[in-house]
């Protein structure tokens, strides 16, 4: 028996992982390729890092300096962007509008989804799919006949026109993840509570919204991301200068015609990504889940 035992084990190890027992084989299949994926993903932090503290001496004389490190750091650039801009500015806006619209369009996209998942609804599945394509329609579109709106509306050159228009693009983004994670969610817990006498709400905010927190705050990092780099809607409904979000600040207020203001440029853009980096730093387990299924039958 022990025999047997050992070949089934020496028969997993072969057709398995046990050819990275070698060194040179964990080199070639596991960590170059770590280490190319580490170098393409963390160069363009590193760029904009050293290029924020760089002089502007060091950014053009490529023969004296080498152009990939810095000799002679400076914080010139960060304190020009903080405080000769309205960058601070910026960031506030971006900060609120960004959570205003992710907690609208999640508020919607969850009554959305689960009326498509969960009702069972005759043309359920046609609704879903055209969600989808909903989704899938490009913003450079449909800013028209929104502009047409905010202006009818009065809401032009304010945040609400910015919290109101992004929705058209988040909820379906958000309604179509979300109606993966609640068709995981078994059926039988809303059979038991509807026999207990629970209604759809007592399901939605007890049962379903519960389970798929994993589900939320993944649709809610993507919404909040695509809030926060959004371009074209902030450039065209926002005119005054205090009330940009920092995509559309940094492009339209650092670059002056044909001179570009490289440090402060790199500063914004390095300083306007550590929110969303933190973000995902802090839900990361939960967004993993969700990718993964968290919710098994």
């Amino acid at each position: 028996m022990a025999a047997i035992k050992e070949v089934e084990r020496l028969e997993t190890d072969e057709g398995g992982m046990g050819y990275l027992q070698s060194l040179p084989r964990r080199v070639v299949t596991v960590y170059l390729p770590l280490l190319v994926f580490l170098i393409v993903l963390l160069f363009p932090f590193y760029w904009m890092t050293i290029t924020a503290i760089k002089p502007n001496l060091e950014m053009t004389d490529y023969v004296n300096y080498n152009p990939l490190w810095v000799v002679h750091p400076t914080l010139e650039h960060i304190r020009y962007l903080l405080f000769e801009t309205s960058y601070p500015g910026w960031l506030l806006n971006t900060i609120i509008i960004s959570t205003a619209a992710t907690f609208l369009s999640l508020a919607a996209a969850v009554l959305a989804a689960y009326a498509i998942e969960r009702l069972r609804f005759s043309g359920a599945r046609q609704v879903g799919l055209a969600v989808f394509l909903a989704y899938l329609v490009p913003p450079s579109i449909l800013f028209i006949p929104l502009s047409v709106m905010v202006f009818n509306l009065g809401l032009y050159d304010t945040p609400f026109a910015l919290i109101l228009t992004y929705p058209t693009f988040l909820i379906p983004f958000c309604t179509w993840l979300l109606m993966g994670y609640f068709r995981s969610i078994p059926f039988e817990l809303e059979e038991c509570a509807l026999i207990d006498g629970a209604s759809r709400w007592q399901i939605l905010t007890k049962i379903v919204l519960p389970l798929s927190v994993p589900g939320l705050i993944s649709a809610g990092i993507f919404a909040f991301t695509l809030s926060w780099n959004e371009f074209i809607y902030a450039l065209t409904f926002i005119q005054s200068s205090e009330k940009k979000t920092v995509p559309v600040g940094v492009l339209t207020e650092l670059v002056r015609s044909d001179v570009y203001e490289w440090g402060a440029l790199m500063a914004g853009a390095l300083i306007g990504s550590l929110p969303v980096v933190v973000l995902y730093s802090f839900f990361v387990e939960h967004y993993v889940s969700s990718m993964t299924g968290a919710v098994k039958e």
